[in-house]
């Protein structure tokens, strides 16, 4: 049997070790800007109590937090295109394409309610709003 090494070929001539594509990652991560910025998230870490010194870290959560707030997002609107679809076949009538094709939608909370749920959050209303 073969031993592992630390070393891995990634061109026929050039050998890598296996932390290149992690440096390569950190180095692409310090050009991109993600929707959250920097200063927020700073901000919501420090208020739970992490200090992040690597500028890097900062940016890798707002990254993962952008990743998590556009997964919630889309469920949502996969819930609200099932649900508008649900109502116009019941209703029997149908548009036609172009009615469908240029249909916009609205973020409420019969839609997001469902998609957060899927990742383990629970929102209830108020019962003055019921």
């Amino acid at each position: 049997m073969a031993e592992a090494s630390d070393k891995m070929i990634v061109d026929d001539n050039e050998p890598a070790t296996f932390g290149q594509p992690l440096s390569n990652f950190l180095l692409q991560l310090e050009d991109y800007t993600p929707t959250i910025p920097d200063a927020v998230t700073a901000h919501f870490l420090r208020s739970s109590g992490c200090e992040a010194k690597d500028p890097r870290l900062i940016r890798l959560i707002s990254i993962a937090a952008q990743k998590f707030i556009s997964d919630i997002a889309n469920d949502a609107l996969q819930h609200c295109k099932m649900r508008s679809s649900n109502s116009s076949n019941s209703h029997g009538g149908s548009k036609g394409s172009k009615g469908s094709k240029d249909r916009r939608y609205c973020l409420t909370m019969e839609d997001l309610t469902p998609a957060l749920a899927e990742f383990g959050i629970t929102i209830k209303k108020p019962h003055y709003y019921v």
